[in-house]
């Protein structure tokens, strides 16, 4: 389910990249990247026979591209640990024991066994596709002992539009947009748009809306926002040059190029149905002459290029997620150990934390660091 199939299971930085990805939250993650950086991990894959290699994005993957083979070194190490891994056994029921002299042990009431156990590690990730079995019993059973679960939400999951022209531009990527997510003032006197967030990347529009890196990595924004449909995503197609010099390329451009029709100003690199659709929602006819290119018209085409507004809806939801925002609260948990403040004996690890990153492997990095930091620990 990762990477496309291929697990793109780290990214090319150290922990302090990692930890600088999440941005505040991150400090949370000290001690687990301490415990397996990015580089241990990668050793740790490819001696179990999984070369990896480094994409131009930074994205660490299997020289094989399948993830298959990530998943199989996992469970090579698990079969020599004498670990035993217990498949369709559902987990029914969850609790500290009623014995006093078992004092700190939990008893785990599964579809075939009960099992008394000193320690417990949940590590039953979030609410994303909920298809593979992430279903959020983690929040569940956090909460029976205690604990505060932030409110989950979807995150890296597209984001869909009501804009009409949506479906004919379903398939055309765009290697390179800077997005803004804005939202409208609230101030009388200044009706300026806040900005939620600026991301850069590639851009995919689908049937139903907008995917790619860079719409996945606002997307926590949307989700998160308690009025998704107020929201307008800003998208600069050329982010490269500026407005002005572009206005200035397009004047210059229009003088030796007036006989052409104006689309063939556009520049090269975006796709003729874009430069259509810019040209629309410029109120201006694509076959209308270069050299009749007004200053008005001009200013009216650089902002289509560089500030095209879409309207947001919302987002896909947790079936289409790729990561879950919100869980466990992360003031609760001792990052030392991944241990809670609140019950001991009790550790977490993984997506049922309070932390999600961008895309590119670190919510990857961050969940095998915890997993292997709470291993320890017990």
């Amino acid at each position: 389910m990762s990477g496309g199939t291929r697990c793109n299971l780290t990214q090319a930085t150290d922990a302090r990249g990692i930890v600088a990805a999440y941005g505040p939250p991150g400090r949370f993650l000290h001690s687990a990247l301490a415990a397996l950086s990015p580089q241990e991990l990668v050793e740790l894959v490819e001696a179990e026979g999984v070369p990896t290699k480094i994409e131009e994005t930074g994205k660490i993957f299997p020289v094989s591209n399948k993830a298959a083979d990530v998943l199989m070194a996992f469970l090579n190490r698990l079969h020599r640990s004498g670990a035993r891994l217990a498949l369709d056994e559902s987990l029914l029921d969850f609790q500290r024991s009623a014995d006093p002299a078992a004092e700190g042990s939990f008893v785990l009431t599964t579809s075939t066994r009960t099992i008394a156990a000193p320690r417990v590690i949940i590590t039953t990730g979030g609410q994303s596709y909920p298809g593979g079995g992430t279903t959020g019993d983690g929040y569940r059973w956090a909460a029976t002992f205690g604990h505060t679960i932030v409110p989950p939400r979807p995150a890296l999951v597209p984001i869909t539009t009501s804009a009409p022209w949506a479906r004919e531009l379903s398939g055309l990527t765009i290697p390179d947009v800077s997005i803004r997510l804005l939202e409208p003032s609230s101030n009388p006197s200044n009706q300026k748009p806040l900005i939620l967030d600026t991301r850069r990347g590639a851009l995919l529009f689908t049937h139903f809306g907008l995917s790619g890196p860079v719409v996945l990595d606002i997307s926590r924004h949307v989700s998160g926002h308690p009025r998704p449909q107020s929201l307008q995503l800003e998208c600069d197609f050329l982010p490269n040059v500026k407005s002005a010099e572009l206005d200035d390329q397009l004047r210059q451009q229009a003088v030796r190029e007036g006989k052409k029709q104006l689309i063939s100003l556009i520049p090269d690199l975006l796709p003729r149905r874009l430069a259509e659709l810019l040209l629309h929602e410029a109120s201006l006819p694509a076959d209308k002459k270069a050299g009749e290119l007004s200053n008005t018209n001009r200013t009216a085409l650089v902002r289509s290029l560089k500030q095209f507004p879409i309207p947001v809806t919302g987002t896909r939801g947790f079936a289409k997620a790729e990561v879950t925002a919100g869980g466990v609260s992360l003031d609760e948990i001792n990052s030392s150990t991944l241990q809670s403040k609140l019950v001991p004996g009790l550790y977490f690890a993984g997506e049922v934390l309070d932390l999600d990153g961008p895309i590119g492997g670190y919510n990857f990095q961050a969940a095998f660091s915890t997993g292997w930091l709470a291993g320890m620990s017990v």
